[in-house]
C-alpha cells in the first residue's frame, strides 16, 4: 500500500476526526491530566508543521505535528489508524517530520508519550530517541515518558 505525506490544515473535518480518534485512545489509557494534546488552533500556529499521510485513495490515515521552539522542536499528535499499522507509515511520517525540523534549523527533536503506548515507545527507541527528564512546560508524571533525539 502506498502513502503520500504532505503538510495540511488540521482543521479539515476528516483530519479532526483522526485527531479525535487519537484523543479517545489517549483517554482510554491515561487520565486527562496526563494527556497533552495540542488543540486545533495550536496546531494551526505559525511555529507548527502539521503532516498528514493519505493512502492511494486519498483517505487520511495518519497525522503528526512538529512544534518548533528555536533550537528544538516537539513531536506532537502522532496517530496512525489501526487498520494501516505495521506497514512502516509511522516511521515514514517521523522521517518527514525530522526532515522538516532539520530544514527549520532544529538541533533536537523531543517528545512526550505515555508509558502504556508500547508501539510508540518501540518506534522512538528504534529510531534513535533516548529517554530524558521533563522538558519545556512538562512536569514529572509517572505516566509519561520524555525522549529526545539529536538531529545531525
Amino acid at each position: 500500500m502506498s502513502f503520500a505525506i504532505a503538510l495540511e490544515d488540521p482543521a479539515k473535518p476528516e483530519i479532526i476526526a483522526l485527531l479525535e480518534d487519537g484523543e479517545r485512545y489517549g483517554a482510554s489509557l491515561y487520565p486527562a491530566e496526563s494527556n497533552h494534546f495540542l488543540s486545533i488552533d495550536e496546531l494551526r500556529a505559525d511555529n507548527v508543521r502539521f503532516a498528514v499521510a493519505r493512502d492511494a485513495d486519498g483517505v487520511a490515515v495518519a497525522t503528526g505535528a512538529l512544534a518548533l521552539n528555536e533550537s528544538w522542536a516537539e513531536l506532537k499528535r502522532m496517530w496512525v489508524v489501526p487498520t494501516v499499522r505495521g506497514r512502516g507509515l509511522s516511521k515514514a511520517l517521523l522521517i518527514e517530520l525530522e526532515d522538516r525540523a532539520r530544514e527549520a534549523g532544529v538541533t533536537w527533536l523531543r517528545l512526550e508519550t505515555g508509558i502504556a503506548n508500547h508501539e510508540a515507545l518501540g518506534l522512538y527507541e528504534r529510531t534513535g530517541f533516548v529517554r530524558i527528564g521533563p522538558f519545556g512546560d512538562y512536569r514529572p508524571d509517572p505516566l509519561s515518558v520524555f525522549m529526545e533525539k539529536r538531529l545531525d
